[in-house]
């Protein structure tokens, strides 16, 4: 090898080592100028963002302020419960997607696509929703027919549902058992089935029914229950006592009650009422039948 070829060796060693070099700066060039490209954007959306956490926390603070003005116009109007928190929740879900909307015109959604975007997607979505849909509507019908109100026992009829009505919401009622279950109900089903409003009058009547044996004096037992209705304390005087035979039936006779008393009272009377009435039998000596098996022996 001559020495021609060892400097051509180390002239391309060099090249090859400042080439690198010049590599690296431009990595490092293009890499800063990136990032310096990038800055704007990334400080344009931590603004955007800032902004719509801001706008979000007082639209929230106004909304509030404005559930809480309906609340004392619907007081003022004495408008009844179930009114109040449909309409209620109806301005806040509206309230909401207003304020969404203001939110998204920080990140460039105008308004005007959002509102072509549900418009387009109108079909599907009422399609998607029709249960919702209707029962939103079954909840309008109930505040407008006024079938039951917030505070009324109603029953059901269809899946024999009942319980007290706590909420009358925009899609659904919920009812309040005796032994404080909660019980859901579409308004789309309560608006299209029948169903019993057991308080929606001030007074109510208790029927009782108790069966004798054919052997006991009808007549004292139809006065002791008689004279048990006349001192019962929650029982409206100005309503008539009946006391009347209700039935010959294969192994007693029915003998029925009726009194009228405030709703709020009902159960009350209807279970003091059935206790007397078997306490004052069992001191007469009157019977009440009951299911039993006589067996005879033949010697």
């Amino acid at each position: 090898m001559d020495v021609t070829d060892i400097s051509t060796e180390a002239v391309t060693l060099e090249d090859v080592t400042a080439v690198a070099e010049k590599i690296k700066e431009t990595d490092a060039n293009v890499v800063r100028d990136w990032l310096e490209s990038l800055l704007p954007g990334i400080l344009g959306f931590a603004v955007q963002i800032l902004l719509a956490v801001v706008v979000y926390f007082i639209g929230t603070k106004i909304i509030k302020l404005a559930r809480k003005l309906l609340k004392r116009w619907l007081d003022k109007a004495d408008a009844d419960m179930g009114a109040k928190q449909f309409l209620d929740a109806l301005v806040k879900y509206i309230l909401y997607f207003v304020l969404i909307v203001i939110i998204l015109t920080f990140f460039g959604v105008t308004t005007a696509s959002v509102i072509a975007v549900v418009g387009s997607a109108g079909v599907t979505i009422g399609l998607a929703l029709q249960g919702s849909l209707s029962n939103f509507a079954g909840g309008v019908l109930i505040l407008l027919l006024k079938p039951f109100k917030v505070g009324d026992y109603i029953k059901e009829d269809t899946h024999n549902n009942e319980g007290t009505v706590s909420e009358i919401s925009i899609f659904y009622t919920k009812l309040l058992t005796a032994d404080n279950k909660t019980i859901i109900i579409p308004n789309g089903t309560l608006a299209n089935s029948s169903l019993t409003n057991a308080t929606h009058s001030e007074n109510r009547r208790v029927d009782l029914e108790v069966g004798i044996a054919y052997e006991a004096d009808l007549k004292q037992a139809k006065q002791i229950m008689y004279e048990l209705a006349e001192t019962e304390t929650c029982r409206l005087p100005q309503e008539e006592i009946q006391v009347f035979v209700s039935e010959l039936g294969a192994s007693e006779v029915k003998i029925g009650m009726r009194i009228w008393v405030k709703n709020e009272d009902y159960w009350a009377v209807k279970w003091r009422m059935t206790e007397n009435i078997k306490l004052a039998f069992d001191e007469k000596g009157i019977e009440i039948p009951y299911q039993k098996i006589d067996i005879h022996m033949e010697q």
